[in-house]
């Protein structure tokens, strides 16, 4: 959850769940139960994560409504329901991923933050059609997570990438065509991504620089769902026991959908 994409997240927690099948119940209410509470514990795992919270959810409610007659029904339905979201989420951020490809324009110079699969996936594809981008890439501090999507975009013929930290990103917002970024998810008006998003957005918003968020349409949530924010060990920022102050170290931060002009999913563009 640390280093990985939300729907990579999705996927291997909502797999995680078929460890199930292979153990022994006497009956289907005991597999129930255990399928139920499991699905619980990984939910919990990481409340801000949309896309997995609706995985295991769609799981758990799938296989407890169809109200199987046998332990092994149970077991078979579990294994088809959870290979069909997997193949949805991982569908999703791959055609939302092309819409993107499509959408963007050769020669840009774009800025992107932290590590997005679904950024690095619409570039590889679009580098495939021929198309070219300067690309600035932010550190993404504390974890420093935009180091990895440097190197990823390095072996991308097409792509010329710069390395720059988080509070440069101001300083070359005149060099910049477009923003173009991943997403942990939106709800309502509200998006939720990387720590270090909003103050990237908003001063784009501020210089007329137009903002792209991309991803799957199973993290664009408008209702039930509550992000509940992450706030990671103050070892990452300093290694130094804080002596007198404190440490914060919030995961993510919250954008105004308002500041953005386009959401692309596997739907397509679609304006903020």
């Amino acid at each position: 959850m640390q280093t990985h994409s939300s729907s990579v997240v999705a996927i291997k927690a909502t797999r995680a769940l078929r460890e199930l099948t292979t153990r022994e119940f006497l009956t289907v209410e005991e597999y129930l139960r255990t399928l139920e509470r499991n699905g619980t514990v990984l939910r919990r795992a990481n409340p801000s994560h949309a896309s997995l919270q609706n995985a295991i959810r769609e799981v758990v409610e799938a296989v407890t409504e169809a109200e199987p007659e046998s332990v092994e029904e149970a077991k078979k339905h579990t294994e088809a329901v959870i290979e069909d979201v997997a193949a949805r989420v991982d569908s999703g951020k791959h055609r939302a991923a092309e819409e993107a490809a499509n959408y963007l324009t050769s020669g840009s110079t774009l800025l992107t933050h932290d590590y997005s699969t679904t950024v690095l996936e619409t570039l590889s594809i679009a580098t495939k059609m021929d198309k070219q981008f300067e690309v600035y890439v932010t550190e993404a501090r504390p974890r420093y997570l935009g180091r990895k999507m440097a190197r990823k975009l390095a072996e991308l013929e097409g792509i010329e990438p710069t390395l720059i930290t988080d509070g440069a990103s101001g300083y070359y917002l005149p060099e910049i065509d477009e923003v173009f970024l991943g997403m942990s998810c939106i709800v309502d008006d509200t998006l939720y991504n990387r720590v270090a998003t909003y103050p990237i957005v908003a001063a784009a918003y501020q210089s007329g620089v137009p903002v792209t968020i991309t991803g799957s349409a199973a993290k664009v949530i408008s209702e039930g769902f509550v992000f509940e924010n992450e706030f990671r060990s103050p070892s990452e920022v300093t290694l130094e026991p804080p002596d007198g102050f404190a440490v914060k170290n919030p995961a993510y931060d919250a954008t105004p959908v308002e500041l953005i002009e386009t959401v692309i999913t596997e739907e397509g563009p679609q304006s903020a």
